[in-house]
């Protein structure tokens, strides 16, 4: 059981932009990502919370902090951590010829402080570097308009949209042409991360890892909701929920509900 936490970074600041919580067995052949807001709220008093409170703050002092934190939210004992930056992302998706990938809406958003211009048009398209780094990154439209509320609109759907691209991205990465860039695919991403795992711990996953049958990836959000509290917006997860539903992750992973059927 592998258990491991990833965060990228954001281009204009040394805050996480996006958290996730993964899990794989590699002899199930079975994973699942658990998204974590950014916002999520991590003071003990809401109702005097700052922005400090928010977990994105915690790799500022250092990635061990937000794993640590990671790991008392979820109640899973994480051991390992990768920081992700857009750059070595952007690389992966040219390498193995980009992604094929249906955007949910039309995406249009300009932001000039930090040269940040997303135009994607809906529909099933190939995404290069350059457009999965604004697929990712997108939020709301410059009209303020954002994904459908079914969807999960603004981080909610955009941390769907990531989950969903990351699958997409496994698989395609997998492909039968792409195993030869296998090697390549592993040192762009080893060289461009910040782990506490070694490259020897990378490489003896990719054996298994090409084989991992995407369609058993269990993607999931944090359960909780957003609220204002002392005119800061925060995601205060719901403990009791939380726990429910990473048991029933780490179950599926194991094949215990299947087991018991």
């Amino acid at each position: 059981m592998f258990y491991c936490y990833g965060i990228s970074e954001d281009l204009d600041t040394i805050l996480t932009d996006t958290i996730i919580l993964c899990g794989y067995n590699p002899r199930e052949q079975t994973s699942f990502m658990l998204s974590i807001p950014r916002d999520t709220f991590i003071g003990k008093d809401k109702n005097n919370g700052r922005a400090t409170d928010k977990i994105n703050s915690l790799y500022t002092i250092s990635p061990e902090k937000a794993m640590d934190k990671v790991s008392e939210i979820t109640g899973i004992p994480v051991k390992y951590y990768a920081v992700i930056n857009t750059d070595s992302l952007v690389n992966v998706v040219d390498i193995i010829g980009g992604v094929e990938f249906d955007v949910p809406i039309d995406m249009k958003y300009d932001d000039p402080t930090q040269n940040l211009h997303i135009d994607l048009e809906a529909g099933m398209q190939k995404i290069d570097g350059k457009k999965a780094e604004q697929l990712l990154r997108f939020r709301h439209n410059n009209n303020g308009s954002s994904y459908s509320w079914e969807y999960g609109d603004n981080d909610y759907g955009r941390m769907r949209t990531q989950r969903e691209f990351i699958k997409e991205l496994a698989k395609q990465t997998i492909r039968f042409k792409n195993i030869p860039k296998i090697k390549i695919l592993t040192n762009e991403v080893f060289n461009n991360l910040e782990t506490n795992l070694t490259f020897d711990q990378v490489v003896a996953y990719v054996p298994y890892a090409i084989n991992i049958d995407t369609e058993k990836i269990d993607g999931q959000q944090l359960p909780g909701v957003s609220e204002k509290c002392n005119e800061v917006w925060f995601f205060i997860h719901n403990k009791k929920e939380t726990e429910e539903l990473v048991k029933a992750m780490i179950e599926q992973m194991e094949n215990k509900i299947e087991e018991s059927k």
